[in-house]
């Protein structure tokens, strides 16, 4: 049986034996969902390489204890995937970012394109914002990362122009682009940035932005995908010829 993940803030300098307590939302979900009881089995990471497999040695209402039977530190993934995403409408925002997370990005960038159906300001840019975390943070366990995706603060386009400049290979899905992704080389480590445009695509402005950037414009295919799924396809195929898949 697959043991539960649950996050803690961290777990730095933890060894085997030691107690680590997980509380608040996390403990409340332990005890009263999952009804997790002295005894069991679970797993505790902080998202950020520590994690350890341990023995519940005490619950309360919003408390749980765990005793580290094993800790371990992993290293973070490389070659390391950001994806831009641009902020599609409705909850389709939560599903990129769940999906992202389900494939292995290591960080979502939100990015208010030109043609973005959806606008972030003031408190719902904080809501919004606070639901992609939360929903990263959901999918990290749910597929048992070691290293949570970090969800940045809304980008401008000078910002996400500096994120392609830095980049080990910078690509832009974009339907009318002649060169396939299948084309590209992708370097085993280093730094990998895709942008997904919004529902109504790419301006020509930004595309010329990109590129100055160093980024390269490219397409998966024939078909047209929502903005909430290309990112998945497109980290899907570039992983598959990197060490990481391989």
């Amino acid at each position: 049986m697959t043991l539960p993940v649950h996050w803690v803030e961290s777990l730095a300098g933890v060894r085997r034996g030691d107690p680590v307590e997980v509380d608040g939302d996390e403990a409340h979900h332990a005890v009263a969902v999952r009804r997790m009881r002295p005894g069991e089995g679970v797993v505790v990471t902080d998202g950020r390489g520590h994690r350890l497999t341990g023995t519940v040695a005490e619950t309360g209402r919003r408390r749980l204890v765990v005793t580290a039977d094993d800790v371990e530190r992993l290293p973070e993934p490389t070659p390391a995937v950001t994806v831009v995403q641009a902020l599609p409408k409705g909850d389709r925002g939560e599903l990129a970012v769940e999906l992202l997370t389900e494939i292995g990005v290591s960080r979502v960038v939100p990015w208010a394109a030109s043609r973005s159906v959806a606008v972030w300001r003031g408190e719902r840019a904080a809501k919004s914002l606070t639901r992609w975390r939360s929903t990263a943070r959901e999918a990290a366990k749910q597929s048992r990362r070691a290293w949570f995706p970090e969800v940045t603060e809304p980008a401008t386009i000078g910002e996400v122009s500096t994120l392609l400049s830095a980049a080990d290979l910078a690509v832009v899905l974009h339907e009318t682009a002649t060169t396939s992704l299948a084309a590209v080389d992708v370097p085993e480590s280093g730094s990998l940035v895709v942008v997904v445009g919004p529902e109504g695509g790419l301006t020509g402005e930004e595309v010329a932005a990109f590129a100055t950037a160093g980024a390269r414009a490219v397409r998966l295919g024939d078909e047209v995908l929502r903005t909430s799924t290309a990112g998945l396809a497109a980290v899907a195929a570039l992983l598959a010829r990197t060490p990481r898949w391989t």
